[in-house]
Formats: structure tokens, C-alpha cells, sequence
């Protein structure tokens, strides 16, 4: 690994040196590596969620890119439905190592950019270990939990000082890595009354420090460099669901808090619209906010009032098109109708109708390489369900709507058989009829093809007790 990361290096420079005198030559960037224990052969790249390019593996696993006319900043490279983050500047050239059984853990960055993203990936880890941590310490009253987090906050810009000090990393090394941070720390203040335990959020909000929300006064709503950073965007949902409960508060005076009530999701998207100018931003909140909804109601008469609103708000026509479409299918999937039947493919490339599977209480579940810990988690859930339950029918069913064998090789590789395995002959039509949103639904029918749980989660605390119920019908 080392010798041919080092002909890498010399490939590199003679061919940056080549065109050193070259003014293109200050606006490329090379990034290559190796992936031990791929999924696939090849990686995606992409920038602000457009795909830039496919890159094929080589037989060693390895792969060498040129970016000509770079966009500095953060891309995304994907591979077997996990992904990461890199910040690339002109004249960088990143060479990374992974294992696919540890994708993250073993992230390894070197040549010329590797020190602000080997800081960054370290910083991903340890942000993973945190929410654990912020979980629990958001159980403590609110001048205890911000001490905390304030404590967190101070080690992780610690760190980042002593990082600059060593390295003198460049102005947009800074503005990420310190947008990194801060709006990690909004996001546990945010998440704070949420997570509490207690019914009762107005009169919790109402109880903590008065200099709790300082930061608010500072926030950019509509900052447009900040619009494609995860942490920003998490934030701001957070953010407008806090900020919606006092205006909630004002109509159900006391009333305990309901995420599912209609009342406080109207609130929602009318803050929305009166706080976010940013077109995109804004129609990325109203799409995630309004989906989320209508994919747990099931009164017919408030999925359309709140479509209403959204339909009123929203300047996405692809968005209103999508929602739509989604209504009526959450509308249609009644308990005790009968199963839509659908087309799907066996890993034998047999097609099937998928209400032909359904001969005992069944249980529907789905899964894509795009939600790859999803991916594992469910099926490690269906693996420990089977043994509890063998009178139920599991099947699991793939979203992704790519070939066979790639569905197939991710299952064998993460050790899963494809026993009760299918895929759906058209993804995009399925999900539509099928409502499939969020990816952990899961839809419970009985021997008879009906419908007695349009939406549920195998996840839930109750998930058991409604199996139960499905054996006893």
C-alpha cells in the first residue's frame, strides 16, 4: 500500500509539475484510493447532491481521479450505499483507505489534503459517540444540561485551535469546521426540550435559562453557503419545530405536546414560510415536514388540510406532483383493504405478484443501499423476529431498482440470506402506490391479502405486542 501510494505521489507531481506554469493547473485536484472488501467497483462522486462522475475500480480495488475546473469545497463520495465527506481545494491531491466492514472507523486520508480531512473524519466519529451522550445528559434540568454542553463545545473548539495553530489551514477549512461546531451545539439545545422526558414542553421551555436561545439572535436562515451542510439543515428542522411550539402553546394552552397534532404542524409550515426566503431551503422543509405527517396519519380529512397548506406554500412543482401522488396512496391504504398487488422479482429472476407471497400473517418491510445502516439494522431485526415468531412471514424488499446481482452481493457480503427476498420490478411505481416513506415502514397483512397496519415500525416499542395481534386474528 505504501509503495503505490508513493507512484501515485510521483505520477502526481510530474503531472502537476507539467503544468505548473499552466494557470488550469491552480484549479485541479486529484483524489484516488484503495477499498479493501468492496461492494462494488466503483465509487460515485458527487457535489451538492449532483453526481459529478462513476469511477471504476481497478483490479487492486484502486482508482486514481482528476477533477479539472474544481469547485472548491465539499464533495461526497459513495460506495456499496455508505458515503463520506471530503473538502477539496485547488492543487489537492487526496488519497484515502478504507474497509468496507468498518467504513467510517477506517477512513484513512494522506497526500496533500489529508490533514483537514483526516480532522474532519475524526470529527464525524466522535460526533457519533456524542448523541448518545446528548441523549442522556438532556435528561438533566436545563442550567445542568447546558453546562455540559457548553463544556463540549469549548473542547471541541480546543481542538480546533490547536489543529490551526499546527496546520494554518485555509478560510474555508474554517468556516466549515466552525459551522461544524456550532451548529452541532445549537442542534443539542434545539433537541433539548424534545428528548426531555416530561409531556408538558411549553411549561419546560418556559423553565429554562434566560440565556439559553442567546444564540438565535446570530442565526442565518437564509444562509446560502450553509444551505447543502447537513448539520445546518438539522438544525434548522429542529429549530422550526422548537420555535412552533410556543406559537402551539398559544392555541392548546398546557395542552400536552403532540408531533402528530394538526394544530402544531400548520404553526410549522407557517413559520417556515415567513422565516426561509431561500427557495430550496424552504421547499426542502415544507417537502419534509408535510411527508413526514401524512406518511403516520390516518384521518383522511386533516392529511388534506395540512396538503392544503402545503400546496398553497410550496413553489416546487416536482414537490407538489410527489405530494400529491403520496395523499392518495396514504388515503387509500386503509386497514382492511386489500393488499395493492404489485410486481416484484425473486433473486431466481422469477417475477412474481407480490400478494401471491402473502399465504400467512405477514410482515413487509424495505430496504436500499442508500440507508445502508437501516439496511443492516432491519435485517438483523427480521433475523431475531423469524426465531421468536415462525408462524409469521417476513419479506424483505428491495428499493433500489438496479440490477440483481448488486442487491444480491450486498446481502451475501453482509451475511444475510435472500430467503424471502425480492425486489420490485418498478421502485418508483411501488413506492408510490405503497406510500414507502420513511424507509422504516413496515406494513402488516394478514393470510387473507388485508391490510391490518398500513404503517408501523419494526423498531417501535409495541412492534411485538401488534405481531401478536396479527397471529390472534
Amino acid at each position: 500500500m505504501k509503495f503505490y501510494f508513493t507512484i501515485l505521489f510521483i505520477s502526481i507531481s510530474l503531472l502537476s509539475c507539467k503544468k505548473n506554469n499552466e494557470k488550469s493547473a491552480l484549479n485541479i485536484a486529484y483524489l484516488g484510493g484503495e477499498i479493501i472488501n468492496p461492494n462494488t467497483n466503483y465509487i460515485v462522486l458527487s457535489k451538492d447532491e449532483t453526481i459529478i462522475d462513476t469511477v471504476k475500480l481497478d483490479g487492486r480495488n484502486r482508482f486514481l481521479y482528476k477533477i479539472d475546473n474544481l469547485n472548491k469545497g465539499l464533495y461526497t463520495f459513495r460506495h456499496g450505499g455508505e458515503y463520506q465527506l471530503i473538502l477539496l481545494e485547488p492543487e489537492d491531491s487526496l488519497l484515502f483507505r478504507l474497509n468496507t466492514l468498518d467504513f467510517d472507523e477506517s477512513l484513512v486520508y494522506s497526500g496533500r489534503g489529508d490533514d483537514k480531512n483526516n480532522y474532519f473524519i475524526n470529527e464525524y466519529i466522535e460526533n457519533e459517540k456524542e448523541e448518545k451522550y446528548i441523549i442522556k445528559i438532556c435528561q438533566l434540568n436545563g442550567e445542568d444540561f447546558q453546562k455540559k454542553a457548553d463544556s463540549l463545545r469549548d473542547s471541541k473548539a480546543e481542538r480546533l485551535d490547536h489543529f490551526v495553530e499546527k496546520n494554518d489551514p485555509s478560510d474555508l477549512f474554517l468556516k466549515i469546521a466552525h459551522a461544524n461546531i456550532d451548529y452541532k451545539y445549537y442542534l443539542s439545545k434545539e433537541v433539548y426540550p424534545f428528548v426531555h422526558v416530561g409531556e408538558n414542553k411549553a411549561a419546560l421551555l418556559k423553565s429554562l435559562p434566560k440565556n439559553f436561545y442567546n444564540y438565535r439572535k446570530e442565526i442565518n436562515y437564509n444562509d446560502s453557503f450553509l444551505s447543502n451542510h447537513h448539520g445546518y439543515n438539522k438544525f434548522l428542522r429542529y429549530n422550526l419545530s422548537n420555535l412552533s411550539l410556543k406559537t402551539h402553546d398559544t392555541h392548546e394552552k398546557n395542552a400536552c405536546f403532540d408531533k402528530k397534532s394538526l394544530c402544531f404542524n400548520l404553526d410549522r409550515l407557517k413559520l417556515i414560510d415567513s422565516l426561509i426566503l431561500n427557495p430550496e431551503v424552504k421547499d426542502d422543509l415544507l417537502y419534509h415536514f408535510t411527508i413526514g405527517y401524512l406518511a403516520k396519519s390516518k384521518n383522511i380529512e386533516h392529511n388534506k388540510e395540512l396538503l392544503k397548506n402545503y400546496l398553497s406554500i410550496s413553489k416546487s412543482e416536482k414537490g407538489k406532483e410527489r405530494m400529491l401522488r403520496f395523499t392518495s396512496s396514504v388515503n387509500n391504504l386503509k386497514n382492511g383493504d386489500k393488499l395493492p398487488n404489485i410486481k416484484i422479482f425473486g433473486y431466481n429472476e422469477s417475477e412474481y405478484r407480490l400478494n401471491a407471497k402473502v399465504y400467512a400473517p405477514t410482515v413487509l418491510c424495505f430496504w436500499s443501499s442508500k440507508y445502508f445502516d437501516h439496511f443492516k439494522e432491519s435485517h438483523y431485526k427480521i433475523r431475531e423476529l423469524k426465531v421468536k415468531y415462525p408462524e409469521i412471514n417476513f419479506i424483505s424488499i428491495n428499493m433500489d431498482g438496479e440490477n440483481i446481482e448488486k442487491s444480491k452481493k450486498l446481502l451475501k457480503s453482509n451475511g444475510f440470506y435472500n430467503q424471502n427476498e425480492y425486489l420490485f420490478k418498478s421502485p418508483e411505481i411501488a413506492s408510490n402506490v405503497l406510500a414507502i416513506y420513511p424507509m422504516t415502514k413496515t406494513i402488516l397483512v394478514d393470510k387473507n391479502n388485508k391490510i391490518v397496519n398500513s404503517n408501523t415500525n419494526m423498531f417501535s416499542v409495541n412492534f411485538e405486542e401488534q405481531l401478536l395481534g396479527l397471529i390472534n386474528r
